[in-house]
């Protein structure tokens, strides 16, 4: 284990509230000792192909999905922004994220974080991970880049190594992206280990089946950003407690 200086971020995930009484559910959540509000971003994206030759000139129009889930949009966070001085973290799990970075910052979005199997592949074998990070950091959000459970986490380590374009955060998936309430994936947890062993000082965030039965896995892993869901939001359950036993198994396993 490498042991840090980062503080706990506890972010409770707003996909598990209600929807009905959004800012309510993200304030009280702040209130109880949270850091960051979670918005997870998931619909469809249309997209356009053109194909000309001299005979015809055709359009193809569809719709396509990053997740096979669709929440909210930055409509959403604008009006969240309103009643809310809370950090909004932005998780796109969209096909183009490029394309909402202006929406998502004129919302309010205090940081976007955005998966690099969008964005590393693109036709033609194009990456445009460097560009998307040099644009949300230009817009002046905070940039975390995601990696879904199949993906090797090396990918992830010449953006690291950049030294220009900065990235504030890495998320690893523990259960795969799309719907709350999935069990944690523990065997992703070498990939934790790895980032914090090479990078000490990077802040690593884990989404996807925290509860107080597997915080501890992930802070020893390295962990020092949380998302959680379903075991804050539980009727009757007062989340205080459970966020701050969250931060204290993170500085159990971090140096101070």
């Amino acid at each position: 284990m490498t042991t840090t200086t980062l503080k706990p971020i506890i972010c409770p995930s707003l996909l598990s509230s209600d929807f009905a009484f959004l800012a309510r559910d993200a304030n009280h959540m702040l209130d109880c000792g949270a850091d960051w509000l979670h918005m997870d971003v998931m619909f469809k994206q249309l997209s356009v192909t053109i194909t000309y030759t001299p005979i015809y000139l055709s359009f193809c129009l569809f719709f396509s999905h990053f997740v096979p889930n669709l929440t909210i949009g930055a409509p959403v966070i604008k009006s969240l922004r309103k009643h809310t001085k809370g950090h909004l973290d932005c998780h796109l799990m969209v096909t183009n994220p490029e394309t909402l970075i202006d929406d998502f910052k004129n919302a309010g979005a205090d940081g976007i974080t955005f998966h690099i199997e969008a964005t590393a592949n693109r036709a033609g074998g194009v990456d445009i991970t460097a560009d998307v990070i040099k644009k949300i950091k230009a817009a002046g959000m905070q940039c975390g880049i995601s990696i879904k459970p199949k993906t090797p986490v090396d990918v992830l380590f010449p953006f690291l190594d950049d030294s220009v374009n900065i990235v504030d955060f890495i998320l690893i998936m523990t259960v795969e992206p799309g719907f709350g309430g999935q069990s944690f994936m523990q065997d992703m947890m070498p990939k934790v280990s790895t980032l914090r062993q090479r990078y000490p000082n990077l802040n690593i965030q884990v989404d996807g089946g925290i509860d107080p039965n597997t915080i501890g896995t992930a802070a020893q892993a390295g962990a020092n950003i949380v998302v959680a869901g379903s075991s804050l939001f539980k009727p009757g359950q007062d989340p205080k407690d459970t966020i701050q036993l969250f931060k204290d198994t993170i500085n159990k396993y971090n140096q101070h």
